[in-house]
Formats: C-alpha cells, sequence, structure tokens
C-alpha cells in the first residue's frame, strides 16, 4: 500500500480493535469467574438451609429421618439444585432430581464443574462430619449470560474497526494535510519557477523541519541554474564578437582573389561552419531566455488556415529538394492563440527533422484540426522512429534523431528543445507518439485556440531564403 495516510488509518484501526479485543478477552474471564463465585454463593446459601433443617442432632439421625427432614426443602428447589448427601459407608440421601445418580465427587475440591445431562453444574462439596453433602446447580444461564457478552463483543468490535478506519482515515488526512502541501508545491517548482518556495508550518515539528529542509534544496538549485543560465549567456554573448571578426576576416580574405581554388573551398567550408556555430550559439541564447521568462509573447487571435496555406509553398519547396513529399490537411473554423513568427519556427523546425527523418521518396503529412479550445498540429514522417523510452529525451538538449540519408546533416540536436520552449511559452504542450502506420515518428503540438474568430488574423509571411538555409541546418 503506497499511501501513508492509508497505512496509518488502517494501523490506527488494527491498533483500537487490537486493544478492544483484549479488554473483552479479559473481561470475558472476570464476568464468568463472577458469575461462577455467585453460584458458589446460591450453592453455600442452599447448603446452610439444608443444615438448618437438619439441625444439631444431625450426626445422630437415622437416613430415613435425614430424608424426611430434608425432602421437603430440596424438591422445593429441585430446579435450580441438585442435593447429594453421602458418607463413607454409602450415600444418604439424593434428591429426586438426580434419579437415582450420584454427583461425581472429585477428591481434594470443594469447588468444580462437571459435566451433565442439561449442561454442565456448578458443584459445591461441604463437610457436616460424618456427612459430606454436594450441592450442585447448572451452569446454563452462565453459559447463556457468556454467549450474549460474545456476540455484543463481536459486534462491538466491528464497529469499532469500522469507526476507528473512519477516523483513523480523518486523522491521517488532516496530519498529512502538510505533507500534501508540501507535495504540490514541491511538483509545481521547475526550472521555470524556481523562486517559489514551501510554505512552512507555524509549529516546530518534523514537518517544518522537512519544509525548510527541502526550501534550502531548492535555494541551491535556484543558484546553481541562475549561473548555469548566466554562464550560457554570458559565453554566448562573448562568443559571439570574436566569430563575427572571425567571419569578417574569413570573407574578407575570400574575396581577395588570392586564393587557389582548393583554398577556396576550404574557406567557404569554414564560413558555413561559422554560420552553423553562429546558429547554434543564438539557439542557446534563445533557450536560455526562454527558461528564464524574458521573452514576452504578442500572442493574437490568427487563423491556422492562413498560416498552413502560407507554410505550406515553403514546405513544399524544402521536401522538394530532399526527394520528399509533403501534405497537409485542416480541418475546423476558429482562431489559434499565437505568435505566428514564433509558430513558424516550430513548423520549420518539425518539418527539418521530419525531412532529416524521413528516407528518399519518403511522404511527410501534416494534419491540422481546431476544435474548442484547442488547435492540434501533427507532423508525421515515414522514417525509422523512436522507442517509446525516447519520447520525452528527445526534446531536450544536443539529442539528435538519426537521419535516413547520411549526407543529411543531423543539425545541432537542439531544434526540438526550442519546439517545446515556444510552445510552453504559448501554454501549450508538446509530445511524440510512433506514426499511425506503426513505422515512423509523430509529433504533436497543442496551443489554446478560440472556437468563433475575433477580428481578422494576420496573415503568416512566407519563409524567407535566410529561414531556408537555416531549416536545413537543424
Amino acid at each position: 500500500m503506497r499511501s501513508i495516510g492509508a497505512r496509518l488509518a488502517l494501523w490506527y484501526a488494527a491498533a483500537s480493535t487490537a486493544t478492544l479485543a483484549c479488554l473483552f478477552v479479559v473481561g470475558y474471564y472476570l464476568l464468568r469467574g463472577y458469575l461462577i463465585h455467585g453460584l458458589d454463593l446460591l450453592n453455600q446459601s442452599e447448603f446452610q438451609q439444608i443444615r438448618a433443617h437438619l439441625g444439631t442432632d444431625y450426626a445422630a439421625l437415622s437416613p430415613a429421618v435425614i430424608d424426611e427432614r430434608i425432602r421437603e426443602t430440596t424438591d422445593y428447589a429441585s430446579v435450580l439444585f441438585y442435593i447429594d448427601v453421602h458418607s463413607h459407608s454409602g450415600t444418604i440421601f439424593y434428591s429426586s432430581n438426580l434419579n437415582g445418580r450420584a454427583i461425581p465427587d472429585i477428591k481434594g475440591l470443594r469447588r468444580y464443574d462437571v459435566p451433565w445431562d442439561s449442561g454442565p453444574l456448578r458443584v459445591g462439596e461441604f463437610v457436616m462430619a460424618p456427612y459430606d453433602v454436594i450441592v450442585a446447580t447448572p451452569e446454563a444461564q452462565v453459559e447463556g449470560v457468556m454467549e450474549g457478552y460474545a456476540e455484543v463483543s463481536a459486534a462491538l468490535l466491528a464497529l469499532l474497526l469500522a469507526m476507528s478506519t473512519a477516523i483513523g482515515f480523518g486523522l491521517s488526512n488532516l496530519a498529512l494535510r502538510p505533507v500534501r502541501l508540501i507535495r504540490a508545491t514541491a511538483s509545481r517548482i521547475g526550472s521555470e519557477n524556481l523562486s517559489e518556495r514551501i510554505p512552512v508550518p507555524a509549529v516546530n515539528d518534523e514537518i517544518s523541519d522537512l519544509a525548510q529542509l527541502l526550501n534550502q534544496m531548492f535555494d541551491r538549485l535556484e543558484a546553481s541554474f541562475n549561473n548555469v543560465r548566466r554562464f550560457a549567456a554570458d559565453a554566448s554573448h562573448e562568443l559571439k564578437t570574436p566569430l563575427s571578426l572571425v567571419r569578417l576576416h574569413a570573407e574578407k580574405v575570400l574575396g581577395s582573389s588570392m586564393l587557389t581554388h582548393d583554398n577556396e573551398e576550404g574557406m567557404q567550408t569554414v564560413l558555413e561552419e561559422l554560420t552553423r556555430v553562429d546558429d547554434t550559439i543564438d539557439e542557446l541564447l534563445f533557450l536560455s531566455r526562454a527558461e528564464s521568462r524574458n521573452i514576452t509573447l504578442a500572442a493574437t487571435p490568427n487563423d491556422p488556415a492562413l498560416l498552413l496555406a502560407n507554410f505550406n509553398v515553403d514546405a513544399q519547396v524544402l521536401a522538394e529538394h530532399y526527394g520528399l513529399k509533403f501534405s497537409y490537411e485542416h480541418a475546423g473554423h476558429g482562431m489559434a492563440i499565437c505568435e505566428p513568427r514564433w509558430l513558424r519556427r516550430v513548423l520549420l523546425n518539425l518539418l527539418s527533422n521530419a525531412i532529416n527523418a524521413s528516407p528518399h521518396g519518403g511522404h511527410i503529412r501534416l494534419r491540422s484540426r481546431l476544435g474548442g479550445e484547442l488547435w492540434r498540429v501533427e507532423i508525421e514522417d515515414q522514417g525509422e522512429g523512436v522507442p517509446s523510452a525516447e519520447f520525452e529525451r528527445i526534446f531536450d538538449r544536443f539529442v539528435r534523431i538519426p537521419t535516413a540519408e547520411p549526407q543529411r546533416h543531423q543539425g545541432s540536436g537542439l531544434g526540438l528543445a526550442i519546439c517545446r520552449s515556444i510552445i510552453e511559452l504559448h501554454r501549450g504542450r508538446i509530445f511524440a507518439e510512433h506514426a499511425a502506420s506503426g513505422r515512423g515518428l509523430r509529433v504533436v503540438f497543442e496551443i489554446p485556440a478560440q472556437a468563433s474568430p475575433e477580428g481578422q488574423g494576420r496573415r503568416a509571411p512566407a519563409l524567407s531564403r535566410d529561414e531556408l538555409a537555416s531549416a536545413e541546418s537543424k
């Protein structure tokens, strides 16, 4: 059982029930002993009455006189008592309810139980030398009381178990409320809101100590994250200037017409790699700004049909360049709440990944559906796909999806990480799943939308040549 509250409630119920059960068992034996003692007192009272009827000269009386003196008394009490008077020479008197049977005499005991036809008897042996008077009374009433006691105890135990379980759950929920608050707060704290802290209870107990310990840990994490982000931003800014200078010098040397053909090709390769490094730095800067929430989106209602229609023109060109086919379909009416410039970057990155993953002649499909308050977009390729266990990891930084063609560039591995940051800035979500055919990868993102248009959406601009070139390197 994973719930601490449930375990505490059951432990409380079990402990309460077991404690009461032990008390009932002890009470059972104490009550039975008390009732048996009452039977012993009844037997003693009957013996006193018999002794009074026999008189002080009982030792000189004959069996017939003894029978005459106590017969009437024993007959009146035959419903409650069995009486047997005997001496060393034999039995002197039987009560009529004994029907000539002697009550067993256990040597050395004055109070004992014996089995009988109508149930157990409680026997008391009293000495009136030279006679022994045995008085027995049925224990049926005692057994009936004890059976009733056991039934009532069982019912009370069942009721206590149910009530203590309910009370235990209530108490555990009340006691663990600070723990649930800590869990809820800790689950909300992420890289985007490391400044939030767990409320510390006013009571100085283990829970408050745990909350303070976790807050101290979050303080250290926040400081570490800030240092990492600051380092990434500072390093990226510091690298921009020397890279620009290197690029300018390379372009100057390339334009001087002093290089041989082979050297010109080498210098051109240097410029291409410098461009790719510069793009990677821009992407790292973007991720750092997105994670620190320094990017503000100007999200407005836009018509997804217009966005996709303009994107389709450039996507067709990019796909045909690699010998692939691209198609899209859109369903639904309404407005998506987005900033087209950033959303086009998401579409472009996803298309670039699909192109890299698809084999020559493959088909890339984009499906769009706007319904209710959600715009859902799917981009599906016909590549090898990725294992289900990797669906979350591919959105991390520097994770590359293998390309279908060796000559295609894998990119920096930041494209999907950027897509996730942009979609989260739009208050949406992005995830991966297997394609419908079971082969290939499908990447899906969902962002808020409006079912009915409000105003005119902005027409998305077509991809520029620089954007097309950048897409090929993602």
